[in-house]
């Protein structure tokens, strides 16, 4: 009986090894965030990085305390206009860096609940996905930047569709 319990024991204790062994937490790797700052009375901005991951990827959310929505948007043009739309997320190929960048795919923050100075840094989770579909998160703090910061195509001649921002 004790000769049992010890197997089996032993047994769960190297299978917890093993089985721990073969699973790696899958990471990205999130280069120069930065948020744009805000005026006063101002509801919305955009968030920008580039993200890296070490194994196929896809980010599919994010969320901020400094912002009632956040959603990941995508900035093309369709028949000679600049469209802005919600999208479920963004593919992040293995090893290929990709841009969330102003006139591109980019994070909506809207429904500020401050303005956002220069200077200071946004608190953000990303949420991803793996190829599995199983869902990690990672935080990270976006410094902001002046209002100036990036280059956003200016808003004459872009069509919003019904965002609310």
């Amino acid at each position: 009986m004790v000769l049992v319990k010890k197997w089996f024991v032993s047994a769960l204790v190297m299978g917890g090894v093993w089985s721990s062994a073969g699973v790696l937490a899958q990471t990205v790797k999130v280069d120069e965030p930065w948020v744009r700052g805000t005026v006063a009375q101002q509801k919305a901005t955009g968030a920008f990085m580039r993200l890296t991951a070490d194994k196929n990827a896809r980010l599919v959310a994010i969320h901020s305390p400094v912002a009632g929505v956040a959603e990941i948007h995508e900035m093309a043009m369709e028949k000679e206009v600049m469209r802005m739309r919600q999208v479920s997320g963004v593919d992040l190929p293995a090893g290929r860096a990709t841009e969330l960048k102003p006139g591109g795919y980019h994070v909506m923050l809207m429904d500020l609940k401050q303005a956002l100075k220069a200077g200071d840094a946004v608190p953000l989770t990303l949420v991803f996905e793996d190829d599995t579909k199983k869902r990690f998160t990672q935080e990270i703090q976006a410094p902001i930047k002046a209002l100036s910061g990036g280059a956003m195509p200016a808003q004459h001649g872009h069509d919003h569709g019904d965002m609310k921002h």
